[in-house]
């Protein structure tokens, strides 16, 4: 690789993209991400947003080197973490006077970045704040942010409360056009975004972890995706308040960790494909061909012989007196 950055940021954030699965001209599907951005706050990705998602979609930013900061203020460039958040953009973009797209999130996940339509990168927090006027630039203020921990950051601020545990109380009436679950799993997976006759795109996720990883989707996995990628019940604060235990179905948690889940297809003597993760991404949940659902890091073992068992498993109460 040339001493030179390929674009026209700093040589650290040439180090720190690459290190995060950046390389010239890479360009992702964005489906997957637009599909369930307008199935939460009805986002329309423009132009810059698309262009931009295509090229640094999926990576993570931990800094170089990594440590205890650059670790924690890790910046996500995963659009889906600001779901349900279209009051809080719709009021970014009339401050700033431009339509802002979600493309991911900084500052431990206090804050989201937007795009705009004129490709400017925004940190929104109560404020949209301009990162640069190039793209390039604002990548060097992040990197750069990140690993100073600078005033760019509010260490210590709580992020708002996820959105799942505001619509668990909201009720969600309607037809039900799949099998029959228990009543807490129908209402924990509609929280979470599900919804009969739900279908999104699996394109990013299948192109992305077939770059880093050599993974294969086979059909089991598509389908599962396609109806509930991306659903999941997040972590919360104290953790003896969760009634169900944290999983989140988002395959890419494992686009780096391939080693990972090939040892625990050989222990389950079956292929693997990785469909997200549970138990605060200490345990993979990974799905064979024939629909049984595994979960593991070290060792490997079945969760459930059926995808349906499978999401009844994961949304049955472990702290029965929990409240919502």
């Amino acid at each position: 690789m040339s001493d030179e950055p390929a674009r026209g940021w700093s040589q650290q954030t040439e180090q720190v993209l690459r290190r995060a699965g950046w390389w010239p001209d890479r360009s992702v599907p964005t489906d997957t991400w637009e599909t369930v951005l307008r199935e939460r706050g009805g986002f329309t990705a423009h132009d810059a947003a698309r262009a931009f998602l295509a090229e640094f979609g999926g990576l993570v930013t931990y800094g170089w080197p990594a440590d205890s900061i650059t670790t924690s203020s890790a910046v996500r460039f995963d659009p889906l973490q600001a779901a349900w958040q279209d009051e809080r953009f719709a009021t970014a973009g009339r401050e700033a006077e431009t339509s802002l797209c979600p493309v991911g999130t900084a500052d431990e996940g206090t804050s989201v970045l937007g795009m705009s339509e004129n490709g400017v990168l925004h940190l929104v927090r109560d404020h949209a704040e301009p990162l640069g006027t190039t793209t390039e630039r604002a990548l060097d203020r992040l990197v750069e942010a990140q690993r100073a921990r600078s005033a760019l950051w509010t260490p210590g601020t709580p992020p708002e409360e996820h959105p799942f545990w505001r619509r668990l109380d909201t009720p969600r009436p309607g037809p039900d056009a799949g099998p029959c679950r228990p009543e807490e799993t129908d209402r924990v997976l509609r929280a979470g975004g599900w919804f009969p006759g739900r279908s999104v795109a699996t394109d990013t996720w299948e192109s992305i972890l077939l770059q880093t990883g050599e993974f294969e989707l086979h059909e089991a996995a598509r389908r599962f995706l396609a109806e509930f990628g991306a659903l999941g019940v997040p972590h919360r604060d104290p953790w003896h308040s969760m009634p169900w235990r944290e999983f989140s179905l988002d395959p890419l948690a494992a686009m780096w960790d391939a080693e990972i889940i090939d040892d625990l297809a050989e222990q389950a003597d079956t292929e693997l494909y990785p469909i997200g993760t549970c138990d605060r991404r200490n345990q993979y949940l990974a799905m064979a061909p024939d629909g049984a659902v595994y979960t593991g890091m070290d060792s490997v073992d079945l969760l459930a012989p059926t995808p349906d068992e499978a999401l009844r498993r994961l949304t049955t109460r472990i702290r029965p007196e929990a409240a919502f």
